[in-house]
């Protein structure tokens, strides 16, 4: 399975963006997936991941209440809702499939994942 992000783009602080990740080659409905980002110079960070099912999401503290992961089987997508952005969330964010070991617990350790697209640039004003 590939997965390609779009959806990024320039937005004021406290504005939304919302990040759609597409795959093709597999189902979303038989894979984890995950949300990571990364900015200049600091290391990849897992903010947001969902269970093959759904019904089970976790985020990072640093998007938690802000930030949204849901599945649509009918499209294949995985979409991400960004509210309150703040320029700390400027970075490049990747959407990724989870690897078989794929472990739960772990859903925002990039490790557990497999496939990566090549990211969608998001710049948050202030």
């Amino acid at each position: 399975a590939q997965v390609v992000e779009s959806g990024g783009g320039l937005v004021h602080s406290g504005g939304s963006l919302k990040l759609t990740c597409t795959m093709s080659g597999g189902r979303m409905d038989s894979h984890p997936i995950g949300w990571f980002r990364q900015a200049p110079g600091k290391d990849r960070e897992g903010i947001a991941c969902i269970t093959i099912s759904g019904l089970a999401r976790d985020y990072s503290d640093s998007v938690k209440g802000r930030f949204n992961i849901a599945k649509d089987n009918a499209r294949n997508v995985v979409t991400l809702q960004m509210d309150s952005l703040r320029p700390e969330d400027t970075a490049v964010y990747y959407c990724a499939v989870g690897t078989p070991w794929f472990a739960t617990d772990q859903c925002l350790m990039p490790n557990q994942y497999g496939a990566w697209g090549r990211g969608t640039q998001v710049n948050v004003s202030s």
